[in-house]
């Protein structure tokens, strides 16, 4: 039997397990699933479980996530991991430990295809989707390693375009809510506008959030920025959003990388408020991180300030993000899986 058919812990469902563990007990089945969800344990952890039947599950049952490397910054405050996946891709994942809250930012593809010229993972390519179990195991990995701390946030803003691999994605949604404890109210999905993507989540029954990587506000600056914008122009990203809203309520969020002399200056920031201000959005403004691919400067704080002023003066709510993890490569953009094994 080879690597590749042994299914992973994550990626077996309920109905998968109770089968691999037929000729146990029923009540089994709930005590691993519970395990490996609710206590994000590994079978040999589970102690109530007899010691044959532990050494047999962690044999069919491995983790789809081998440790190639892990990072800290801002004093232990900020983790990052490079993963090792059974097929030998690579991902990443960025653990932030803040005084309110503990949040994991999880990647749904390895590489991506979005191509956005200012994104260490849009520079390498796109490679392949995540299965469901790899991408809820990422989460069950910052678990474990935040304890006794409770991971609060899950934002789907690491490597790849979540909305391009939508099932998976929604289905690892699904199981964080329901099987990991995760509030909706608690977990982004970020996109750069996938337009039907984004239709797909205003019906969906989990009110989570949305955001938008906008990155400019004008169809000739957002084609250079960010190429899908080509497919799904600011008119109908804009449509898209509204309709979003108005099903689930939720307020939409704005992801803004503030570019020098690019995208940061008073007629760019006015674009801005005149997309996000009929929505009722949120703008997150975040100074670009530098990415090898794209030699560019990001805005200097000073103007960092200014654009939000000049957003809140226009009846936009702006805040500034924080930024964590710069100098391990963690920070928004930033995160890219070099090689392959």
């Amino acid at each position: 039997m080879t690597v590749r058919d042994v299914r992973a812990a994550y990626d077996v469902s309920r109905e998968e397990l109770a089968a691999l563990l037929a000729d146990e007990p029923a009540y089994r089945a709930r005590q691993v699933w519970d395990g490996l969800h609710r206590r994000a344990l590994r079978p040999a952890e589970m102690t109530e479980l007899p010691l044959e039947l532990r050494a047999r599950l962690e044999a069919q049952l491995p983790a789809a996530l081998g440790e190639a490397a892990r990072r800290t910054a801002d004093g232990g405050d900020t983790v990052k991991w490079l993963w090792d996946l059974r097929d030998g891709r690579r991902v990443e994942t960025v653990l932030m430990a803040y005084s309110d809250r503990v949040t994991v930012c999880v990647s749904t593809q390895a590489g991506c295809a979005m191509a956005c010229a200012f994104c260490a993972t849009g520079q390498m390519g796109f490679d392949r989707h995540l299965t469901t179990g790899e991408i809820v195991e990422q989460v069950v990995a910052a678990v474990r390693a935040a304890r006794p701390r409770r991971v609060s946030n899950v934002v789907f803003m690491g490597m790849g375009e979540p909305l391009a691999n939508y099932d998976r994605t929604w289905a690892a949604v699904e199981r964080i809510h329901g099987d990991l404890g995760v509030s909706a109210r608690r977990l982004t999905i970020s996109t750069v506008g996938l337009v039907p993507g984004i239709r797909r989540l205003a019906d969906e029954a989990l009110p989570v959030n949305l955001a938008v990587s906008l990155h400019a506000a004008n169809d000739v600056l957002r084609d250079r920025l960010v190429p899908m914008n080509r497919r799904y122009p600011l008119g109908v990203l804009a449509e898209a959003c509204a309709a979003y809203v108005a099903a689930t309520g939720r307020r939409l969020s704005i992801e803004w990388a503030l570019i020098d002399g690019t995208n940061d200056r008073p007629s760019d920031m006015a674009e801005l408020a005149r997309f996000a201000r009929p929505l009722g959005a949120h703008v997150n403004l975040i100074p670009l991180n530098p990415t090898p691919g794209y030699p560019v400067r990001g805005s200097s704080p000073q103007r960092v300030l200014e654009a939000r002023e000049e957003l809140e003066r226009s009846g936009v709510n702006a805040t500034v993000r924080s930024t964590r993890g710069v100098e391990i490569d963690a920070a928004c953009g930033q995160l890219a899986a070099p090689g392959r094994l």
